[in-house]
């Protein structure tokens, strides 16, 4: 990377600016420490470099983790020259997204967020349209039936057509052997060449949830736009929480010397292009007298507006396309991330896997199931749980930004100021969890085998900018979770033991497991 800034031509521009931004920084800094107010503490930072030279870039959330343990909840992190104010610990957290909604409910105003939104749809956008668009698209989707039986049904619609696709990849069924047998020889009826990777099949199933209700329609796996849209996210996703695009982050100026930036503009343009496709085609179609999606409904209320002679500036079309394409990421990465690290925790713990499917061939046998049941399967509702707490796959939020002056446990912090409510250190808060490295589904049971809620379970963050489609995702991992361990018993690829399997997470913007092959081995 920085082999191509020394051979550019502008060398000399380029190192006048820097001794430029040194200048300013170092006044800055001088300025800032000779405040009246007292600010957040944090490391010493180096001039220009800030802290970048302290954290590990791949990791940033469990660096950022370490240096709580040091400076506390909250404290002050320079990226470059990009100050940051780091929120850490359940308590810390919930008590500023929470009751200090309006002061942390901005979002940062960053070239990196402008890349990816130019400032409009739910996810980076800001003001009156980010207000009318998030109302918008939260009464839509409830009117369509998000956390409702019509949605149910939607979710047990796609859990049987991922289910034939898990049995394309069977493991041989084991006729005449008592199901609790099979267990401890299962690798023996996972044939070589039949365990498989489940990312796209995971993928294509969560997407097709959100897709039913902005485009009205479910698409085959096979489906040439689906498979665009999933790979565009995916790579979205991937590049965005590179070690690159945070340097970046730090140095927006860099931008152009920076293959993933280049590579992260072009994916960003290409994904609107399947999205604008779908779009065109229900604008054909369009009749105001038979709403059939979210993307019908956006029109009819901005042909409503117009009829009347209102001005909303949120009921554009390139603000629809933006908003279409945040659902689509938002309703399919982290749920179908939890679904893969879920599977994955089953063949390492298979004694966890055999308590839910004992519980669920107890309490619902071999009928499908049901929302309604999950008060009835409280251990398995738990590993649920822990597997979202423990894969923590969305660990530092995205950036907030202060609406105005605040002092927050003491500390001054400015209007503007960028905050990053670490979300890692919620779900790992050593004083809530009582192992919070391992997996241990009793952290949602107590001493009767009851569920219980945990106000330090926030993987959907909280407060004005929590994700508005929990309540469709929480639907989503139950009943794609409880469908596929009532037909499906998960192993390790043959050659590899459950020790073996390993758990760490792939850094990024998500934490993605390693790559892995499973054997689904059909129990009944």
């Amino acid at each position: 990377m920085f082999e191509e800034l020394l051979q550019a031509p502008a060398l000399s521009s380029l190192l006048g600016i820097l001794a430029g931004l040194l200048v300013i920084h170092l006044l800055y800094s001088s300025w800032t420490f000779q405040g009246k107010h007292t600010h957040p503490p944090g490391p010493r930072c180096l001039p220009l470099l800030g802290n970048l030279l302290q954290v590990d870039l791949s990791r940033l959330d469990q660096s950022l983790f370490k240096l709580s343990k040091r400076y506390g909840p909250v404290f002050t992190l320079h990226l470059g020259l990009k100050k940051i104010v780091v929120l850490a610990g359940s308590k810390t957290v919930r008590q500023a997204l929470i009751n200090h909604a309006e002061e942390f409910g901005d979002r940062e105003t960053s070239p990196l967020f402008h890349d990816l939104s130019r400032g409009h749809g739910i996810l980076f956008s800001n003001g009156d349209s980010w207000k009318e668009t998030r109302r918008f698209t939260l009464t839509t989707l409830r009117d369509f039936g998000m956390g409702k039986r019509l949605t149910e049904q939607k979710i047990i619609e796609e859990c049987h057509y991922l289910t034939e696709e898990f049995e394309k990849h069977k493991g041989n069924r084991p006729h005449e052997i008592h199901i609790a047998t099979y267990a401890v020889f299962s690798n023996v009826f996972c044939p070589s060449g039949k365990a498989f990777d489940t990312t796209m099949l995971m993928s294509y199933a969560t997407s097709n949830i959100i897709s039913a209700i902005m485009f009205g329609k479910r698409f085959d796996y096979k489906d040439p736009v689906l498979r665009d849209m999933v790979k565009n996210d995916q790579d979205i996703i991937h590049l965005s929480g590179t070690p690159c695009i945070l340097v970046y982050y730090a140095f927006p100026w860099l931008g152009p010397w920076l293959q993933d930036w280049r590579d992260l503009k072009k994916v960003e343009k290409k994904s609107r292009q399947p999205a604008l496709q779908l779009i065109n085609h229900l604008k054909e179609t369009f009749n105001p007298d038979i709403c059939r999606c979210l993307v019908d409904a956006f029109w009819k209320r901005k042909l409503n507006l117009e009829e009347s002679n209102t001005q909303e500036s949120a009921y554009s079309d390139e603000n629809l396309v933006y908003t279409v394409l945040d659902l689509f990421g938002a309703g399919t990465d982290t749920t179908s991330l939890t679904l893969r690290w879920s599977l994955l925790f089953m063949s390492k713990y298979p004694q966890i896997q055999d308590r839910v499917q004992e519980e669920l061939s107890r309490v619902v046998g071999v009928r499908q199931v049901q929302m309604e049941d999950r008060k009835n399967l409280p251990y398995t509702d738990a590993v649920i749980h822990e597997t979202q707490r423990l894969a923590n796959v969305f660990p530092m939020s995205v950036n907030h930004s202060t609406s105005r002056d605040v002092t927050f446990q003491g500390y001054f912090i400015e209007k503007g100021t960028t905050v990053l409510p670490l979300l890692t250190s919620v779900l790992y808060d050593e004083t809530e969890w009582k192992t919070p490295s391992t997996f241990n589904p009793s952290h949602f049971l107590d001493e009767e085998g009851k569920f219980i809620r945990r106000d330090a379970f926030l993987p959907f963050s909280a407060g004005r900018r929590a994700c508005l489609g929990e309540g469709l995702a929480r639907m989503e991992l139950f009943l794609f979770f409880t469908h596929l361990l009532q037909h499906f018993r998960f192993t390790p690829a043959p050659g590899i033991s459950e020790e073996e399997q390993d758990l760490r997470p792939v850094g990024g913007a998500t934490l993605t497991p390693l790559p892995h092959q499973l054997c689904a081995v059909i129990r009944y």
